[in-house]
C-alpha cells in the first residue's frame, strides 16, 4: 500500500510539472556557448516548422537563439537530441522580446513560419558524406530531396523552396579530373552518365547540357527560389552564366577545341557574382579560373581563418541571419574552390565573411530576381584538406561547428522569407 501511494505521489508531481511546464508557454533554444549541440538544434527548429509552430528567431541574442510554442513532444525531442533548452515564462520572454527591440540593441525577432521543402543537386550515386550540405542536413535530420540534371530539366524545381548546389562543375569540364584520374572508372562512368543524359535531352555536348542546367537555375533563382552552393559549384556556375555561348572546353570533354577568342567573349553581365576573371584554359591544370585562391593563397593552415560581418539585424536583417553564430571568427578549409578573389568579385554583392589581409572572401550573397543565391568556398568545415576517398566528417565530433552552422543558417533563412526587407 505503501509503495502504491508513492507511486501516486510521483504520477502527480509529475502531471503538475508537466502543467507548470504547459503553462510557461515557450522554449528557448540558446545558440551560445551554452549550447551543447548547435547542429542538431537547427533539426528541432525545423521539425516545429513542419509540425505548423510559429518559431521566432532571435538575431544576434545568445548566438541566435530560437523560441519555440512549449510542447511535451519538443522538450522530449531535446532531450534525446543532447539540445540544450530553457523552459521560460510569457513574462521572461516579453522581456527578452522588449529588450532587443530597443534601437540602441543590435538584435532582432524573426518570425519563421514554414518549413522550407529542400533539394540538393548532387549525382545519385553520390553519399551524403560526399557534400558538407547533406552531411549537415543528415546529422541535423533535415528532410531533403536529391534531384540532378534529369530533374532539373523536366521542371521539378517548382516544386522546392530551396536549392543546394553539390561541389558540382557547370563547365561541363568533368572537375577537371582529366590528368589525374581518366583512366579510373569513376571517373569514366561519370563521363558516361553525363553524356547519356546530355543525348537524352537533345545535346550533344556535357557542356550544352550543364548550360541548360545553369539556365534552368537561374529562372528558379528568378522566380523567387533560394539557392546556396559550395566549392566548386560557386564558380562554374558564374563561369557557365559568362560562357553561354562560348565552347570553353578543350576537344577531351567535348570533342572539338576550344574557341580561340573565349576569354574576349565572356559575358560577365550575366554572372551573379564574379567579373572580369580570368579563364584557366589548360585541360591539364585543375583550376578553372583567377575566381579561386587555392593555387595563390600563402596562407598556412595554422594562420587559415576568415572573420564574419556584423550587419544591423534591425535592419539587414538577412545577413544578419545568414551569419548568426557563436563566434565571429571561423578557422579556413580547403577545397578545389576554396575562397574568392576578392578583385573578382562584383560591386553589388555582399561580402559577409573575409581574410581581408589575404584579400579573399569566404562567404558572400546577393539578390538575383525576386530570389536569392549564398556562395560559401570550401569543400568540409570540419576537414581542412579533403580527398576523393577521404573518410566521412564524424559531425558527433563537431556538435558545436561554427562552420557548419552558416550552411544551416541557409536552411532555415527561406522560412523567413517575407522579412527579408524592411523599411
Amino acid at each position: 500500500m505503501e509503495c502504491i501511494k508513492k507511486l501516486q505521489g510521483i504520477i502527480f508531481l509529475f502531471f503538475i510539472f508537466l502543467f507548470v511546464e504547459g503553462k510557461a508557454n515557450h522554449l528557448l533554444i540558446p545558440m551560445d556557448d551554452v549550447q551543447t549541440n548547435h547542429l542538431k538544434a537547427y533539426g528541432v527548429a525545423y521539425h516545429a516548422l513542419k509540425n505548423g509552430y510559429e518559431i521566432q528567431w532571435l538575431i544576434n541574442y545568445r548566438g541566435g537563439a530560437f523560441v519555440l510554442p512549449f510542447t511535451p513532444e519538443g522538450r522530449t525531442e531535446c532531450l534525446l537530441k543532447g539540445v540544450a533548452f530553457e523552459v521560460i515564462p510569457p513574462s521572461r520572454l516579453n522581456a527578452i522580446l522588449s529588450e532587443i527591440a530597443s534601437p540602441e540593441v543590435n538584435a532582432d525577432a524573426i518570425k519563421l513560419e514554414k518549413a522550407p521543402k529542400i533539394a540538393v543537386y548532387s549525382p545519385k550515386e553520390k553519399k551524403p558524406w560526399d557534400d558538407a550540405v547533406t552531411l549537415a542536413l543528415t546529422y541535423s535530420e533535415i528532410p531533403y530531396d536529391v534531384v540532378y540534371d534529369s530533374e532539373i530539366l523536366d521542371g521539378k524545381l517548382k516544386d522546392y523552396d530551396w536549392l543546394h548546389l553539390h561541389h558540382e562543375d557547370f563547365t561541363g569540364q568533368l572537375g577537371k579530373f582529366y590528368r589525374g584520374y581518366r583512366h579510373l572508372d569513376w571517373y569514366k562512368e561519370e563521363e558516361r552518365v553525363n553524356l547519356l543524359t546530355a543525348q537524352k535531352y537533345g545535346y550533344p555536348k556535357i557542356s550544352d547540357l550543364k548550360k541548360a542546367v545553369v539556365r534552368t537555375i537561374r529562372d528558379y533563382v528568378s522566380a523567387g527560389g533560394f539557392m546556396f552552393a559550395m566549392c566548386s559549384a560557386t564558380d562554374t556556375y558564374d563561369i557557365a552564366l559568362a560562357a553561354m555561348n562560348v565552347d570553353i572546353c578543350a576537344s577531351m570533354f567535348d570533342g572539338d577545341p576550344v574557341d580561340p577568342d573565349a576569354q574576349e567573349k565572356l559575358d560577365f553581365s550575366k554572372t551573379f557574382a564574379f567579373k572580369d576573371f580570368k579563364l584557366e584554359m589548360n585541360p591539364n591544370v585543375y583550376e578553372y579560373s583567377n575566381i579561386d585562391v587555392t593555387d595563390t593563397r600563402k596562407l598556412s593552415e595554422r594562420d587559415d581563418y576568415f572573420s564574419l560581418f556584423e550587419f544591423s539585424a534591425k535592419w539587414d536583417p538577412v545577413p544578419t541571419m545568414l551569419c548568426q553564430n557563436h563566434v565571429n571568427v571561423i578557422k579556413g578549409f580547403m577545397g578545389q574552390t576554396t575562397a574568392f578573389n576578392k578583385d573578382v568579385i562584383k560591386s553589388g554583392v555582399l561580402i559577409m565573411g573575409e581574410n581581408k589581409v589575404a584579400n579573399e572572401a569566404r562567404y558572400i550573397h546577393g539578390e538575383y530576381g525576386k530570389g536569392t543565391w549564398t556562395f560559401y568556398g570550401g569543400h568540409d568545415p570540419e576537414d581542412y584538406q579533403h580527398f576523393v576517398g577521404d573518410a566521412p566528417t564524424e559531425l558527433d565530433l563537431h556538435k558545436q561547428s561554427p562552420g557548419y552552422r552558416l550552411i544551416l543558417n541557409n536552411v532555415l533563412f527561406p522560412a523567413a522569407k517575407k522579412k527579408q526587407h524592411k523599411t
